[in-house]
């Protein structure tokens, strides 16, 4: 039996086959004859001498050795075609894949992202939310926003952004009726569920711990989705433990306050994560100069306020 494989046209023509289980669907879907189609798979079959598929009336079904060899060249395929749609990307600047998580994309890229589109109307920008591990050959995506603490990947190019904070944020009506740190103790408090992982919590009992403030933190809504729980902070439902990211621009435009001063920094931010090497790319380097731009406008925030780090109210 010959080693070398055959011809790849062949091999294209038994998947689309096997997969269709119709040699007329698959030569509709490679744009030949059926006759042209049939002819490849015979060629195929001869080069492995054995067949592949039971001719039937009006029907095909694949031999024990053609359901043998279909999920290894589906598989192959399907490999071949990521990695042609990736170097595909590789010489486009005109579009740009950004994933960042739904939070995130909700909160600090939705609202912003027609400033980049107006400064650089020559890139198609496109956006998945989703916090799934990517693989950015595979998945096709240029830029990626994840939260965590910073650290090298293997061919990535990781920037670390602004470093991450919460503080009590509320709406302004709020403000007036819980004017001082001891007054929350009569207010509803949201709990953002989503950064539970970090160790030590970055939660509500902690900021209490900071202020030295003895109330039960224990009650409250309490939110998987960090976005969902700044919305109900913003419905004035209560008082949330908000994230820089996350409520900056709320607070800089006023629709929220921070109004006890004091907030905790965190050892974990987002960052900015895209294929080493890339990161010069025209379209890339845009996108990261923007976010670094848009990061500095709401500046003033965060030196409004005292930071202490986590590491500083739970010592190890």
């Amino acid at each position: 039996m010959p080693d070398r494989l055959p011809p790849l046209t062949a091999l294209r023509a038994f998947e689309a086959a096997a997969r269709h289980m119709s040699f007329a669907k698959a030569a509709e879907e490679l744009y030949v004859t059926p006759a042209a189609l049939s002819y490849q798979i015979k060629s195929l079959e001869e080069h492995l001498g054995a067949p592949l598929f039971h001719r039937l009336n009006r029907a095909v079904a694949l031999t024990e050795i053609g359901k043998t060899l279909a999920p290894g060249v589906q598989e192959g395929f399907q490999t071949l075609s990521s990695a042609w749609r990736s170097a595909q990307r590789q010489t486009d600047d005109a579009t740009l894949m950004v994933t960042a998580g739904p939070a995130f994309t909700a909160k600090w890229l939705a609202p912003r992202f027609y400033e980049f589109a107006r400064a650089h109307p020559e890139i198609d920008l496109r956006f998945s939310a989703t916090l799934r591990n990517l693989d950015f050959n595979r998945d096709e995506v240029d830029v990626a926003i994840r939260f965590g603490e910073d650290r090298k990947e293997a061919g990535l190019w990781s920037f670390p952004m602004a470093r991450e904070w919460v503080t009590p944020v509320m709406v302004p009506e709020l403000a007036e009726r819980f004017p001082t740190i001891e007054s929350l103790s009569g207010a509803t408090l949201i709990h953002d569920e989503s950064i539970d992982f970090l160790r030590p919590r970055a939660d509500w009992a902690a900021w209490c711990r900071l202020m030295n403030l003895d109330i039960d933190t224990s009650h409250g809504p309490r939110f998987t989705g960090a976005d969902h729980s700044i919305d109900a902070a913003l419905a004035g439902a209560g008082i949330a433990l908000g994230r820089r990211a996350l409520v900056v621009k709320d607070i800089y435009e006023g629709r929220l306050v921070a109004p006890y001063g004091q907030a905790i920094s965190l050892k974990a931010g987002f960052r900015f994560l895209c294929r080493e090497g890339t990161q010069a790319r025209p379209h890339i380097a845009a996108f990261h100069a923007w976010m670094m731009k848009e990061i500095e406008k709401t500046s003033a925030v965060t030196e409004a306020l005292t930071l202490t780090p986590i590491e500083e109210i739970f010592p190890t």
